[in-house]
This record gives structure tokens, sequence and C-alpha cells, in this order.
């Protein structure tokens, strides 16, 4: 498995061990430079927010993958972890609805985590 799909495919169990709603992982490589995928995702309170984003950071951590840049504290309701090959949206139900991304990066492609190897 490559670099960028353990990185997020990690990211994505992280999530949903802490019951994250509607995790979404988006392959943007044809799309854009910016980074292979993006993984969207929401939770229900500021509490889960910050727990969602606290899992991420320490399984990439402990997989020797450290986050580049943080954008976002515990009173935001829109987080952005930036692993420079994969980018993880955490939102808030509200903030999700209303930057709708997935929208806006529709030319990338939704991927299945789950059945990569």
């Amino acid at each position: 498995m490559e670099r960028a799909q353990e990185m997020a495919k990690l990211a994505y169990e992280a999530l949903e061990d802490k019951k994250s709603e509607d995790v979404k992982v988006i392959d943007i490589r044809g799309i854009s430079v910016l980074a292979d995928y993006f993984i969207i995702a929401n939770g229900s309170n500021q509490n889960q927010l910050e727990a969602m984003k606290d899992a991420v950071d320490e399984v990439l951590y402990k997989a020797g993958y450290h986050v580049k840049q943080v954008e976002g504290n515990k009173s935001s309701t829109w987080i952005l972890l930036d692993y420079e090959d994969v980018i993880i949206h955490i939102f808030s139900k509200e903030d999700r609805l209303f930057y709708d991304l997935e929208r806006v990066w529709s030319d990338g492609e939704e991927v299945d985590v789950t059945s990569w190897k």
C-alpha cells in the first residue's frame, strides 16, 4: 500500500472508532496538486470533534506520520489537519452542510477505503 493510501486508511479507521458521522475519502490526485486524498467527516458536538482530531493525530503519529499544519481549535466547528498527502476536514454537521466540500471536490472520486488491503 502506498504512503498516502496507508495514511488515509489509518485516519479513516480512527474517525470511525470515534463514531464520526458520514466519513468520506475523496481521491483528488487527478484534479489537484494539494494532496492525494481529502477526508471529510463530521461529529455531533464540540467534544466529539476534538476527540476525532486527537484520535487521527495519535494513530498517524504512531505510524510515523506528522501533521504539517492544524487549523482550528477546541472551539472551532471546522478543524483541518494537513498531512501533505492527506488533508482531513472535521466539521460540525451544520458547517459541513454549509461548506459542502463534497460538491466543491465532486470531480474527485469517492473511495471505499475498506477495500484497501
